[in-house]
């Protein structure tokens, strides 16, 4: 039996390329290697997987404002209180001469989850008018954006550890670490839900 081209489906997990059959309507395809879902069926992707991503994204997006622009930590230093967004941070960090570091938090916490949020919103609600080349270019885009997102979380990591070097410095969260919190895991949950598949395949 031929194997038509757009049969063969490379499973995201473990990358085992196979061929997958006409799936009915409500089931999934699973890889025989890694057991993970290499594919559903297009009743579920395009009513189910793009619907909860672009839920999901939407979500994100609306929680984004509070993430960016509520005090983020607490630090409380030889009796000086000091209590920023990660949008005000930021641009201290630029006015103050610290460039890079300034920019890395605003690329990492400001610009790349916008824009990975947007994409995700995008790709999840223009198949209809949106040609399908440039829904999987933006898909990419997104998949780039995406692996940069966390580095900014490393760097906080790394500045509480630099300040708490004992009793006479405090640092608390803030509520705008919960809501970035709550925006970080809505924007994973809006990837995993999505299947780039889907973009290729016939309603």
């Amino acid at each position: 039996m031929d194997v038509v081209a757009k049969d063969l489906r490379a499973c995201g997990t473990c990358g085992l390329v196979q061929r997958v059959a006409k799936i009915p309507k409500d089931h999934r395809a699973f890889c025989p290697r890694c057991k993970s879902v290499v594919a559903r069926s297009p009743h579920n992707k395009l009513r189910g997987g793009n619907s909860w991503t672009a839920a999901t994204a939407l979500a994100a997006l609306i929680v984004y404002p509070l993430a960016i622009m509520l005090p983020f930590l607490s630090i409380d230093r030889l009796g000086h209180h000091h209590a920023g967004s990660i949008l005000e941070s930021s641009m201290d960090l630029l006015v103050n001469g610290e460039v890079f570091v300034g920019l890395t938090v605003l690329l990492c916490s400001v610009v790349f989850p916008l824009a990975k949020l947007t994409g995700l919103l995008l790709v999840s609600t223009s198949s209809g008018w949106m040609r399908r080349e440039h829904l999987a270019r933006t898909w990419r885009a997104v998949e780039l954006v995406g692996r940069w997102g966390m580095l900014d979380v490393l760097l906080a990591a790394v500045l509480v550890a630099m300040l708490k070097l004992g009793d006479l410095v405090t640092v608390e969260p803030g509520p705008g670490l919960f809501a970035f919190t709550a925006c970080v895991g809505l924007s994973l949950l809006a990837s995993a839900f999505f299947d780039p598949h889907a973009l290729w395949e016939n309603e």
